[in-house]
């Protein structure tokens, strides 16, 4: 009868120790083995992530030609000295004569259908003068070049005995 006391004791304290010792270190090592899978998980997650990104970099390569094409539209800032000497060159390239820039206004960025834009807008002030086939040059020049430009305004004004003519063009250039 002993034995079986003690056999019955032993198998108790068996059974506590397990619940109260093992059982504890199952349920961390379960716990940490679904952290170590949602770990994996992630990391699956953000390798594909990254080459996912390296085929969109390689894509990216093909069309280096025309993004560049971009940054030559969209500058990076609106570059006002490089601007002011393409203005004059190609006024005295068409045959006009730049007689006067003011710099109006400097957007920081504008509203595109409610969302906030990146895109920035100098608006500038040109006074030319000259014969009207030497502007209508000098517009398809500024619809040709590389930057975005955009006339907003335009009026001209002529003397009764002169040639020429002047002409006031406000101008909208957009940057980034």
């Amino acid at each position: 009868m002993n034995r079986i006391i003690v056999s019955i004791i032993c198998l108790l304290i068996t059974f506590i120790l397990i619940f109260t010792l093992v059982l504890p270190k199952k349920e961390d090592l379960n716990f940490s083995q679904k952290k170590v899978e949602e770990k994996m998980a992630e990391i699956q997650f953000k390798e594909e992530y990254f080459l996912n990104l390296s085929k969109i970099s390689e894509e990216l390569k093909n069309y280096t030609l025309n993004l560049s094409k971009i940054d030559s539209a969209l500058p990076e800032d609106p570059e006002l000295p490089l601007l002011f000497d393409f203005l004059q060159h190609s006024s005295s390239q068409s045959g006009l004569v730049l007689t006067e820039v003011n710099c109006l206004a400097l957007t920081s960025s504008v509203k595109t259908e409610g969302y906030p834009s990146e895109i920035k807008e100098t608006e500038l002030k040109l006074t030319v003068s000259g014969p009207y086939s030497s502007f209508k040059n000098f517009l398809s020049i500024l619809e040709k070049s590389a930057r975005l430009i955009e006339v907003k305004s335009l009026s001209f004004s002529a003397a009764p005995k002169e040639e020429s003519i002047k002409f006031d063009l406000q101008i909208k250039v957009h940057s980034y």
